[in-house]
This record gives C-alpha cells, structure tokens and sequence, in this order.
C-alpha cells in the first residue's frame, strides 16, 4: 500500500522563462514543502509550526536560506569539508529577504512558533536562488494550514543596455546597471532590497513598477498549486482587548500625561516619561480591586499603552504636522561632522545626525587581505568590505555582544551604498575595509554608517568618484491619506508603516531597502518619498562638502604605501629565490607584502615609505641592467680560453676577453682570474643581451692613464694566425663544380 499521492506541479511563464511549482513529491511530512526550479536550479522550502504554549510578546518566526555545495557540484572550502552550523553572511542575507516580506502577513498574535527552511539543492550557477526561494517560501505558507495574507512572489531587475530585464542570468548582471530585488503582491510591492550604479529616482521607481507587473504570472500559479494542494487553514481569530480595560488605560493614560511624554524631543528623556507613565497606569490599577488580582489584564497593559502611543503620535502628525520632536515631515534633524577624529587610524570620521551617531573608520591593506568566500558560482574575492556594528550602549540597555542578523544586512546596504564610487583596482589596488561603529542611536544608523563611511574614506585619501549619502524615510498612512516622513526617528520607525532607506550621489541612487508594515505600496507613495529622499540627500551631501571638500590628495601616514614595478620575467624565480628564500627575507626584513605575477608586475605594499624604498631596493636588486662606462666588482663566473665570463649583479654576466684583462699580454686566463675571484671591470660594450667589459680599463683609470674607449674593439687575429689558416685552406680539397669537372 502506498502512502504518498501524486505529485502536483504548476508552472508559470516570466520573461520568457518557465518556472515549475511543486508539492507532494519530497518532504511531504513538513506543514508545507514546495520545490520551484528555473533552469538547473531547484530550491525545496518547507514550513513547520507548532502551537504556542505560552504567550510572546512577538511572533516567532523562523527563516533560514542555505546552500548545499553539492549543489553546484563543489566541495566546501573550509577546513571541515562540510556546510558548517553557522550560516554565511550571504546565506543571512537571503535569509533576511525571504522573512522581510513574509513576515507582515501572518495575523497578529498567532500563537504558533513558525520555521521556514530554504535549501538551495541544485544550481546552474546561471539562475540565482535567492528570489527563487521568496516565491517558494509564500507558496510553501499558502499549502499550510497557517492563515496568510498572501501570496507574495520575489523577483529580481537587471537593466541592460537601456533595457529592463526579470530575473538576469549571473553573466547578464555583470552588465546591469541596476540590481533590484524586490518581493509583490497581486496589487503593490511589499519588499525591496537593492544597488544601482548613479540611477535617476524616477527610473528606479518605473522598473519596480514594471517587474511588479511581469511577476503576477508566479502570483496565479501559488493560487492555482493552493486550490490542488492545500491544507485546510486553521481557525484563528486575533484576540481583541478587553473594552472596559482598553478605555479604563485611555482614561488614566490621559490624566497621567502620555500625551505630553511623547512630545519630549530627546529619546532617553522621552523614555523617562513614557516609563514614569506607565508606572502610574500599573500603581492606579493594582489599587483597583477589579484589576489587582487580574494577572492577564495586567499583563496586557503594556501593549495597550503602546497602542494609545502610536495613535497620540500618528494623529499629531496628520493633523499638526508635527512630530516627536518638533520638527516637520521633511526637515533632517541637525548634523555634525568630524572628519579625521582618531588620530593613527588610516582615515575616520564621526558623523552626528540627531541623536545618532557613528563613528567610521577605514582601514587599507595588500590584495593579500582581500576576503575570499565560497559559493555556488565559484570562488568569490571582495577587495572592499563595510562592517556595520551596533553594540548595546548605544541605545543605552544590557545585552550579549555579538553580530546579528541586523547588523549583517545593514552593513551589507553601505557596502552597496558606496561601492559604485570606488576606483578600480588598476588605479587604487587596495582591499579596502570601512567600520561603522553605531554609538548613539535613534534611528537611521544604516544611513549613517553609509555618510560616515563615505567621509572616512575620503579622509583616507581614497579617491572615490563622488560622495554619497543616505536617508530614512517614513512613512504614516491612514485610509487614503498618507503623510511621508524624512529623516525618521526610532519611534517614528517602531510606530509608522514603512522604513524606507535611500543613498545615493547628487547625479542618482546608489542602494535602497524598503520594508513596510502595511499591505502594499503604491508608486504615487513610492514617487513622494523618492523625491523628499532626495532634497534631503542633496542637502547632507552640501554639509558633507563643508566638512571634506573631497579625498585628501595623499594617504595618511600609518597607511600602507603601495608601488607597482615592471621586472623582466626572467627574474621572477631569482626574486622569489629556492624555497621562497629571497621573497621572505624580502618580506621578514621590510615588513611589506609582495606580489608577483607571471608578466613581471610586482606590487609592492608596505607599512611606510621607508620600507616601501627598502623593498623595492631589494626587489630591483635581482633586476638590475649594466650601464654603459660604469665600473663594477664582478665575480668569475667561468673561464674560457678566449677570456673570463663574469657577474656583474644578478643574472647580468659579461665577457671580459683576454687581452682586457690586463694592461699587458696575458699569456693565459688563469694568471689573471679563477672562479670565485673578484675583480673591478668597466661595462665598454652593451649589444643586445651581450655584454663586454674590461678590466684593462679600471687599471688604466687607476694609474692616471686616460683610458681609450676605442681600445675598446675587438682585437684583430695576429697575421700568423691568418696565414696559418690560409695554409690550410690551400691544402683542403676542393668541392663543387670545378671537383666534378676534375
């Protein structure tokens, strides 16, 4: 007997691409499990839940993207040979792009702990994975018997020579522009995520619009797979506050003064007022004798409170257009820039918007300190790194130090913020690594790290192309109406619908992130909050030129110097030496990295311009080529009848004949030189690779004799010599016709 049923498959066309949707063949025991394949790559994403025993004050959901290296036909590079527990940024990444758009459409307070599992099977290194895996992850939801506002598909924007295109091969985005990854429902978009090289907003605004259209086909295909294979959706009603405790906390919510507390413009003085509020609300209740022993009701108090909070602040600002701190929807809160603020690091700089603040720091290296990584398409080499810290003080709590989910992806956003403007590696050959270390914050740290960062290196004395900056935007939307905000707080963040991150240069965008709390976004939202976006950016970018009117025009000091040299490849083995003898002590005694290349380029990075001289001596020493005139204390090499063969310097040999050995006749080569011996020799001819010297001339010098340069020639065979082999050819038979005719 047979327990498993037929396979369902549906498939969609998208770009002239088929994508195939199915459930029912693998993992069949999971809540829910879809495979989806384009091309040769093939993603099974599965969903499990289980039932809350105790309540959460969130909800507990899950998503984790893996790669199987076996995938892609790999091995894993690391020392285990074997995909390791912990997963890779990329793999977070990805992660962070299924959950973002999933994530608002599970019903409020569900009480089941959720598990999304993605797990990259098969790959064609052509078809990416990673939007594969949102369209799959809604799908698998939608079997489930979870409730689910979906579904949602996942799509990505290249643009190609002017023209759009959905879901670009790997080799087709190598020559895009734009990078878009975005995730939409059946009417708006709900997630983007992405980099651009200088792209108008308006440009920007019209390719989302159009890959939201051209995803639909994946939309239809998840309904028709739920209506074959779904589970049956589980009851669920979200649970409502009790009418009399809501309006009992609104009544003393008011008399004690939450409306006044979140009008205080700083956050921890703000935080204060709110804290003291709430312990007035909890006392007055604990007094009451309906509510004292309600231990559920009591509980719940905080929640409710956060409620009445964001309508107090949601409702000034549609009304008075004001916010929480005083200012209006688009003016950016006060900033402070110190470029060069710690003085032995290689370029820094501390950027203050508001109450927060990041300190920047950027840190040069050799191409010996680039970052190598394993993935599906290969071995992956980043010379430019921007790592994004977030540590609890800066929000003023008590937590474990360690790197989250978070700060990954905010990291990872300036790093695509600012790589468009770095020069290539041809012109700065540095692997080059930006910090930002979060140390006040309240709200559009990401964006401060991508203005610090920008500042830091130009403090470096990179030469970037231009600077960029970055803004938050917000977002409160009430029926109809909606009200964007620029620059937004944390709390603006926690209690509006849409965090909307945007940096770019003055000629266009370099990255986006947008999330949003509510169902979707259209484009006249999208288009007003590009363009608020944009004043501001024009604006910090104007403060940011008062504080740093470009790169410094030399690197500091304490940073690495770096110098090319062309060597002939003859050389390279002498350079490198037996064993890598030479090279190291190159490298022991100087402190610098040195790279050398099959062609002859040898890059030189060194810890400061001394040993940077000192190795580049050393280099060059193995290359030397002999000037013409020039005296040098070679060493005898060999010895031929005709004269001695000498080294000059490394690899440079010349012929000394015998009759410049010496100012008189040298009846024998070894009455002057032997291998070994050490003799001072003049450099009289250079033809080609061929080398003549003489000592005759040095001794010359040395007796105050002016030495003849055109003693120099040849010397001419003695006449004898010319006689003798006249006899001989006049005795040798002769050959050719005239023999014949003999």
């Amino acid at each position: 007997m047979s327990f498993r049923k037929d396979p369902v498959r549906v498939s969609a066309t998208v770009g002239g691409k088929e994508y195939i949707l199915e459930t029912g063949r693998i993992a069949t025991q999971a809540g829910g499990s879809v495979t989806i394949q384009l091309g040769g790559t093939l993603v099974l994403v599965t969903v499990c839940s289980q039932h809350l025993e105790a309540e959460r004050d969130f909800f507990p959901l899950t998503v984790d993207y893996a790669e199987r290296m076996y995938a892609a036909g790999r091995i894993p590079g690391n020392f285990f040979r074997r995909e390791i527990g912990r997963p890779s940024d990329h793999e977070t990444l990805v992660s962070r792009l299924i959950d973002r758009p999933i994530r608002p459409l599970f019903p409020k307070g569900l009480p089941e702990d959720v598990q999304v599992l993605a797990n990259v099977l098969s790959s064609d290194r052509e078809n990416e994975s990673d939007v594969l895996s949102i369209t799959a992850a809604s799908a698998a939801v939608m079997l489930s018997s979870l409730p689910f506002a979906g579904p949602v598909a996942g799509g990505r924007i290249g643009r190609i020579g002017g023209q759009l295109v959905l879901n670009p091969t790997v080799r087709e985005m190598a020559e895009s522009d734009l990078n878009l990854v975005f995730a939409a429902s059946a009417d708006a978009l709900v997630m983007v995520e992405g980099e651009a090289r200088f792209v108008p907003e308006s440009d920007i605004i019209a390719a989302l619009e159009w890959g939201r259209q051209e995803i639909q086909p994946l939309i239809e295909a998840q309904i028709r797979l739920r209506e074959l294979a779904g589970k049956p959706k589980m009851e669920y009603t979200a649970p409502e506050d009790d009418p009399a405790l809501l309006a009992k906390v609104e009544k003393l919510a008011e008399a004690a003064g939450l409306a006044e507390s979140m009008r205080v413009p700083a956050k921890m003085d703000r935080k204060e007022a709110r804290k003291a509020v709430k312990e007035k609300i909890l006392t007055a209740l604990a007094e009451d004798p309906e509510y004292a022993e309600n231990a559920k009701a009591l509980a719940s108090v905080g929640e409710i409170i956060g409620h009445l909070e964001k309508k107090v602040v949601r409702r000034r600002i549609i009304e008075e257009g004001i916010r929480i701190d005083g200012r209006d929807v688009r003016t950016v809160r006060p900033i402070a820039i110190e470029p060069g603020f710690l003085p032995r690091t290689h370029g820094s700089a501390l950027f203050t918007r508001g109450e927060t603040q990041a300190l920047a720091v950027t840190t040069l290296g050799s191409t010996s300190d680039n970052q190598m990584l394993d993935s599906l398409t290969g071995d992956v080499t980043k010379s430019f790194m921007l790592h994004y810290n977030f540590p609890p003080f800066c929000v003023g709590e008590v937590k474990p130090v360690r790197i989250s989910r978070r700060e990954i992806g905010h990291g990872a956003l300036a790093e695509k913020a600012l790589r468009p403007i770095l020069p290539s590696a041809d012109r700065f050959p540095f692997t080059i690594r930006v910090v930002s270390e979060t140390l006040e914050s309240n709200g559009s740290s990401s964006m401060a790290a991508v203005c610090g960062g920008c500042l830091s290196l130009m403090d470096a004395g990179v030469p970037i192309s231009a600077p960029v900056a970055g803004v938050a935007m917000g977002l409160i939307k009430e029926g109809e109406n909606f009200i964007v905000l620029t620059d937004i707080l944390g709390d603006e963040d926690a209690l509006g619908d849409m965090d909307f991150k945007i940096a770019g240069t003055a000629d266009g965008v370099t990255a986006v992130q947008m999330d949003i709390k509510i169902t979707g976004l259209t484009t006249e939202i999208m288009s007003r909050a590009m363009q608020q976006a944009k004043e501001a950016r024009l604006h910090i970018l104007g403060l940011m030129k008062e504080a740093i009117d470009g790169p410094r025009p030399e690197l500091s000091p304490y940073a690495p110097q770096h110098e090319e040299l062309c060597v002939n490849p003859d050389v390279i083995r002498m350079i490198i030496g037996p064993g890598g003898k030479n090279i190291k002590n190159i490298t022991a005694t100087t402190g610098a990295t040195v790279d050398i290349e099959d062609s002859g380029r040898v890059c030189i990075f060194a810890p400061n311009q001394e040993a940077l001289i000192q190795a580049r001596d050393m280099v060059l020493y193995y290359d030397q080529h002999a000037e013409l005139g020039k005296n040098y204390d070679a060493v005898v090499k060999k010895v031929l009848e005709i004269g001695a063969i000498v080294e000059l310097m490394p690899n440079v040999e010349a012929l000394v004949h015998i009759s410049q050995l010496d100012t008189g006749r040298v009846a024998q080569v070894t009455d002057v030189a032997n291998p070994g011996d050490t003799i001072k020799v003049k450099v009289i001819e250079i033809n080609g690779d061929r080398i003549r010297a003489s000592r005759k001339a040095v001794l010359l010098e040395e007796q105050g004799i002016e030495w003849n340069p055109e003693d120099t020639a040849r010397p001419a065979r003695p006449p004898r010599e010319r006689r003798e082999r006249s006899d001989r050819e006049d005795r040798r038979p002769r050959r050719g016709r005239g023999h014949a005719d003999s």
